[in-house]
């Protein structure tokens, strides 16, 4: 009973990294924020691995790319599109593009691994993407195709695009390394290559002006929305199975939209509503219905 706890508190706390996101991205450049949330991260991520893993382990030569790999697309690439994108639009909006991820990675993994896909997957990966037009469309999907998408959209779908490259890149090259390595040696990377943009950004200067609420939203971030959620959801994974675990996902768009309609007063629009159960529903079956054989 406490692992499903923990598996719908580290889908809340994921929703919530879009509010706090949300707030940083008024008074924080992209770099610098991107940089002090892995910072708080990393420091956090390599205590717990020095307690569950016994310490840091030697990373083979052969391993190193894949690990840089991983920080500059699930680390820089990802958090610099999310934060700019999350200046430009609601963080309900941009959490049900995001929602997409695992039907993204379905799609090319069949792709490239030649997995296969059964017509309920088929029906599902369909539900979510249209419900994700439903969304960005404001209610109109014929519209995208005469106006196109706007920025802070394309900023999150570029999200989507750099964690399914991470996600992708994970599942191929990292061999033996445990899912809590591959993370804290992704996210030491992707602070390494923020840190001299961040600098460029002015963030020496600008700190001093930051706000508490600026360093709380930095700290969960850094902590609740990486460093736990991360630990406790691969706790879920090894005890009630990749399945069970990953339906919790489900959660993140519905909270991120519960919260910024209670935090940051976001109205809750029909197209909204009727694409997070398009979303939610099309991610469901994507992740549930088991690959053709």
């Amino acid at each position: 009973m406490i692992i499903y706890a923990k598996l719908l508190l580290t889908s809340f706390f994921w929703g919530g990294t879009f509010i706090a996101g949300r707030s940083l991205s008024e008074n924080v450049g992209p770099f610098s924020a991107s940089f002090l949330r892995f910072l708080i991260a990393s420091f956090f991520l390599i205590l717990f691995c020095a307690k569950i893993e016994g310490g840091f382990p030697n990373i083979k030569k052969k391993q190193a790319p894949g690990l840089i790999l991983l920080g500059l697309t699930g680390i820089f690439a990802y958090n610099i599109f999310f934060f700019k994108g999350l200046k430009l639009i609601e963080a309900g909006r941009a959490s049900l593009i995001i929602a997409n991820n695992p039907v993204f990675i379905t799609l090319f993994s069949a792709y490239l691994f030649k997995e296969k896909l059964n017509r309920l997957k088929l029906g599902g990966i369909s539900l979510s993407v249209f419900g994700a037009l439903v969304v960005i469309s404001k209610g109109n999907p014929i519209m995208i195709f005469s106006e196109g998408f706007g920025l802070g959209e394309f900023y999150i779908f570029c999200c989507v695009l750099s964690w399914v490259s991470f996600s992708l890149i994970g599942k191929k090259v990292l061999g033996n390394l445990s899912p809590l390595v591959s993370i804290t040696c992704a996210s030491i990377v992707g602070s390494l290559a923020l840190l001299l943009p961040a600098l460029a950004e002015g963030m020496v200067t600008d700190v001093g002006q930051y706000l508490f609420p600026d360093w709380v939203s930095l700290f969960y971030l850094g902590f609740f929305g990486t460093v736990i959620g991360f630990v406790w959801y691969y706790d879920g994974i090894q005890k009630i199975g990749q399945t069970r675990a990953g339906l919790f996902i489900n959660f993140v768009p519905v909270s991120a939209i519960f919260l910024a309609w209670l935090i940051l007063k976001e109205p809750l629009t029909i197209s909204l509503l009727i694409g997070a159960v398009l979303v939610s529903t099309g991610v469901y079956l994507t992740n549930s219905s088991p690959s053709t054989q």
